[in-house]
């Protein structure tokens, strides 16, 4: 009814003329009153008027409408009121053989009251219809997206219905009181007499204010109700928006998107932090004016629920700590208070950083229990809550922490240091505007892993992709799945791939194939492996099949071997990558000499090798490896001048002249150096194969000099 609310407060100031154009004699003002509530609920705009096939629903809502105004006239106690509310009623059956004329008549005096009120209130919003299917059987509209009034907007309206109440409350009880005081002055302490037609009038009048003031002070109850409601499911919406914000940063680590703007979160912290304000200010006016009822009590326990969760939810991590960290090395975090605007001026905030096992974690969250056990020993573990005027954020930066020692729980079995998680856990006490105490708010960051020693770090990070790639939204920290089905492991591998070699080139079926074929050491099975679950063991924790490696540290070298040396051939789709032996010998066994395609090594972390059919000892053609190439050796020169310089390769798969696809990366020749040394190059020379059974040639790269 806020659109009603608020024209009545213009209507004093508009002339008789435009109000008769506004309500014509066949929807007169009562109307517009009395049903104004219901009116403002439904779709008219849904109609099309010109479509006779909704006419059975414009004539439900005719015969509602009616209906609805009968009801009223027989329960109001004023004579003159009910034969009024009577007479209106049956003036509508105007519309009886026409319901649609109702329809764009009611339509075209919502779209009149915007416009009025546009001009007015310049502040007003424009008329939008609600977002609502056509018009059901029973003359209602389907639910629109926003039923429930989980919009921000319609709660602020919401409020705005409850003030405007209020503020008729106090009209009419003025109203009242001067009307009673009138009665008094003229019949003094005697009784009206019931023969004087002006005491009468007196009289039903004040039967009329006091029957209004009863009817808006349960409406002013009601819609304090219903706006609790609304703030709840409202609320409710932003934590899992904050929570879903958190879920998304954590995933972000295996490279799925994350908009990591924070803004329209506070915005909507702010907005509700108002409404909830502004709703206590209404209750405690409401017990004022109506006495201490229960139901007053639990609405003043669920907004002071409301207030301590929406303040105690606010603070993130807007910038997360490495999520594996070496202890004695430098890092840094940020954590941004959403409410920092709204605190309350005086003390600075002094947000204080601990370090928390997976178990104090769990605690935390379960029991909410602050961990008094410190397991690491922080450096410059507290920072103050400060307010960026241009950016309208306040946040804790936390800009030379380090992690001098840390306490290991007892490991079980076969457990490894680094498969153990922790959390840096931020506290502080906030004081809010408006509030009389301050509140005890916390946070954690992602789980991380800590080191201290280099050597661990690749383990650590196995822990940190299983936890990001695995683990469930709400989960109780830590737990993440022992087996996920390999399907979930692609879009991991797929993912964390492209998002470290910043690349749009992703893992194709062929790649993936290949990887299953590896993890689960069946070189020879060509059945899908979707569904098969893969084991964190199987991932980091068992060496594959005749290697001293994990799956994992030969997936991160490959990775890293691309990222550093290989990014440019990777992203213009000239290296194959992940293939096994046997897809390779189907797809080069009938190609001719010197074909050959670049493959990831098997058996090396970090390498990448030349696959080339070249010919055999029997005059046929064989397949053959060159020595795989690793970063060491690709920043001594090139894969392109590589390439170029071994004679026996000459057409890239399927058939390309290898230098038309590789010229854009071979090197230029030096010119000679102006003090008058000579320049040389490396270059790279295959030797024939010493041993024919052998998979893998060797390669040495010659030093030629030009004189």
């Amino acid at each position: 009814m806020a659109l009603w609310e608020q024209i009545t407060c213009q209507l004093q100031y508009l002339p008789t003329q435009t109000l008769n154009e506004l309500y014509p004699d066949t929807f007169p003002l009562d109307i517009r009153h009395y049903l104004a509530n219901w009116i403002e609920e439904q779709a008219w705009e849904n109609f099309d008027v010109d479509n006779m096939d909704q006419e059975p629903q414009a004539r439900r809502l005719l015969d509602k409408m009616v209906l609805m105004l009968q009801e009223l006239a027989a329960h109001n106690p004023n004579v003159v009121e009910k034969v009024k509310l009577q007479h209106i009623s049956r003036n509508l059956s105007v519309f009886q053989p026409q319901p649609m004329q109702l329809v764009r008549t009611v339509r075209d005096i919502l779209r009149k009251e915007r416009h009025l009120l546009g001009q007015c209130m310049p502040n007003f919003p424009p008329y939008q219809p609600m977002l609502a299917g056509p018009p059901a059987a029973n003359g209602t509209p389907h639910p629109s997206r926003e039923e429930g009034n989980t919009d921000v907007d319609n709660l602020v309206l919401k409020v705005l219905e409850i003030q405007n109440c209020r503020q008729t409350l106090h009209q009419l009880q003025e109203e009242l009181n001067w009307e009673k005081q009138e009665t008094e002055s003229v019949s003094g302490p005697n009784e009206l007499d019931p023969q004087h037609p002006d005491q009468v009038t007196r009289k039903s009048r004040i039967q009329q204010l006091e029957y209004n003031y009863s009817v808006c002070a349960k409406k002013r109850v009601q819609l304090l109700q219903e706006a609790l409601c609304a703030l709840e499911q409202c609320q409710s919406c932003l934590i899992h928006r904050i929570k879903s914000w958190r879920w998304e940063q954590h995933r972000a680590t295996i490279g799925l998107h994350f908009d990591e703007n924070l803004g329209p979160l506070q915005t909507w912290c702010e907005q509700l932090l108002g409404v909830n304000g502004n709703l206590r200010q209404e209750l405690m006016l409401v017990k004022r004016d109506h006495g201490g009822a229960e139901q007053f009590h639990t609405l003043q326990d669920s907004l002071d629920g409301l207030l301590q969760t929406l303040i105690q939810s606010s603070l993130v991590v807007d910038k997360q700590p490495p999520q594996v960290i070496k202890t004695q090395s430098k890092f840094s975090t940020t954590v941004r208070y959403l409410l920092g605007e709204k605190m309350a001026p005086g003390k600075p905030v002094l947000l204080k950083a601990q370090i928390i096992t997976e178990a104090q974690a769990r605690n935390l969250g379960q029991q909410g229990v602050i961990p008094n056990e410190n397991v690491g020993e922080l450096l410059n573990s507290t920072a103050i809550l400060e307010h960026n005027t241009s950016s309208k954020s306040t946040c804790a930066t936390f800009r030379n922490m380090s992690i001098r020692k840390i306490k290991r729980a007892d490991r079980k079995g076969s457990e490894s240091v680094t498969e153990e998680k922790f959390a840096l856990l931020f506290t502080t006490e906030i004081t809010i505007t408006g509030c009389e105490s301050p509140y005890g708010i916390q946070t954690i960051t992602l789980p991380v892993v800590v080191i201290v020693h280099g050597s661990q770090e690749i383990n650590a990070m196995a822990t940190v992709i299983w936890d990001c790639a695995f683990s469930e939204p709400n989960r109780i920290p830590f737990v993440v799945p022992e087996r996920v089905p390999w399907k979930q492991m692609c879009d991991a591998l797929s993912s964390k791939f492209m998002s470290e070699v910043q690349t749009r080139r992703g893992l194709d079926r062929y790649n993936l194939h290949f990887l299953a074929q590896k993890i689960f050491d069946q070189p020879d099975i060509s059945e899908d492996f979707s569904n098969m679950p893969v084991s964190w063991a199987q991932f980091n924790k068992e060496v594959l099949p005749g290697r001293n490696f994990t799956f994992w540290q030969w997936f991160e070298g490959v990775m890293e071997l691309t990222k550093k040396c290989l990014k440019d051939y990777w992203s213009e789709g000239l290296i194959f990558g992940f293939i096994g032996k046997q897809h390779l010998h189907v797809i080069l066994q009938n190609k001719p000499n010197g074909t050959f395609l670049l493959r990831f090594s098997d058996s090396e972390i970090g390498g990448i090798t030349i696959a080339y059919v070249g010919p055999s000892d029997n005059g046929g053609r064989k397949i053959q490896n060159i020595q795989p190439f690793t970063k060491k050796d690709l920043d001594s020169a090139g894969l392109g001048d590589r390439i170029r310089d071994i004679n026996c390769i000459t057409h890239v798969y399927p058939d390309l002249p290898k230098n038309d696809v590789f010229n854009k990366f071979f090197t230029v020749p030096s010119p000679p150096h102006p003090d008058g040394y000579l320049p040389f190059k490396l270059t790279t020379v295959v030797n024939p194969p010493t041993n024919p059974s052998g998979d893998d040639m060797d390669m040495e790269t010659l030093e030629k000099f030009f004189w």
